[in-house]
C-alpha cells in the first residue's frame, strides 16, 4: 500500500524562489508541494478552499500579509498545521517573535538541500527544527529571573524535558499522570513566561539545571 506524501505549501512573494523550492522538494520522495502562494492573502484563500498542507515552508518579508500575520492566523485557526519560516535574515528581534508566535522550523534561504530536507523530516516527526543561530538568540534571550523559585519536582521535569522523553514517557520516569505531567509544564509556562518545550529546555540550560 503506497505511503501518503506529506503536503507541503510554499509561501513566498518571489516566483522564482518559489520555483526552486518546489524542484528541489520534488527530489525528496516523502513530500510533495500542494500549491504555492505569493502572500499570506493567497494562502488563506486556498486553505479556506479546501487545501489544507502538511508543512508550510513559509517567508516572512511578503506584500499584503506578512509571515507574522499570517503565521498569527494558522495559530489561531489551524494550529496543527506545522511552519518553517525561510529567510534571509538572522535579525535576532525577528527570530524570537516567530519563534514566540510558535513555528516549528527556521530555515535561511540560502541553507544546503540537505539542511532542506533535515528540517522537513524534524518538523515532520513533530521535533522543532532550530539551527544554531536561532538557538544562540534564544539563549541569549532567556534572562536569568533571580526572584523565581522553583520546587524539586518542577526542576526534575525541567530537565526530563531537556531529554528526548515524551511527556508521556516523562510522567512514568516521574510515576506521575500525564495529567499530572501537563500541570507540571502548564505551570512552568506560567511561572516562567515561556509558551513551548524548547524555551523550557533553554531556561533549565541558562540556569544550569541541565547541561549539552
Amino acid at each position: 500500500m503506497p505511503t501518503e506524501l506529506i503536503q507541503i505549501a510554499l509561501v513566498d512573494d518571489h516566483r522564482l524562489f518559489r520555483s526552486g523550492i518546489a524542484s528541489l522538494i520534488d527530489q525528496f520522495p516523502e513530500y510533495q508541494v500542494l500549491f504555492e502562494a505569493g502572500n499570506g492573502n493567497e494562502l488563506i484563500e486556498k486553505i479556506n478552499a479546501g487545501q489544507k498542507p502538511d508543512i508550510i515552508l513559509l517567508d516572512i518579508n511578503m506584500p499584503e500579509m506578512d509571515g507574522f500575520g499570517t503565521t498569527q492566523w494558522l495559530k489561531k485557526h489551524h494550529p496543527g498545521v506545522k511552519i518553517i519560516i525561510l529567510s534571509m535574515f538572522q535579525d535576532a528581534d525577528k527570530v524570537l517573535t516567530m519563534v514566540k508566535l510558535g513555528v516549528n522550523g527556521y530555515l535561511l534561504k540560502d541553507s544546503e538541500p540537505d539542511e532542506f530536507e533535515v528540517a522537513l523530516k524534524t518538523v515532520a516527526n513533530n521535533d522543532l527544527y532550530y539551527p544554531p543561530f536561532v538557538t544562540d538568540h534564544l539563549v541569549k534571550n532567556l534572562h536569568h529571573k533571580e526572584d523565581i523559585k522553583l520546587n524539586n519536582r518542577e526542576i526534575e521535569f525541567l530537565r526530563l524535558a531537556g531529554t528526548e522523553l515524551t511527556y508521556k514517557e516523562i510522567a512514568d520516569q516521574m510515576c506521575i499522570s500525564a495529567r499530572t505531567v501537563d500541570g507540571y509544564r502548564d505551570q512552568l509556562f506560567d511561572k516562567l513566561q515561556i509558551k513551548s518545550r524548547v524555551g523550557l529546555v533553554l531556561y533549565a540550560i541558562k540556569n544550569n539545571l541541565i547541561q549539552l
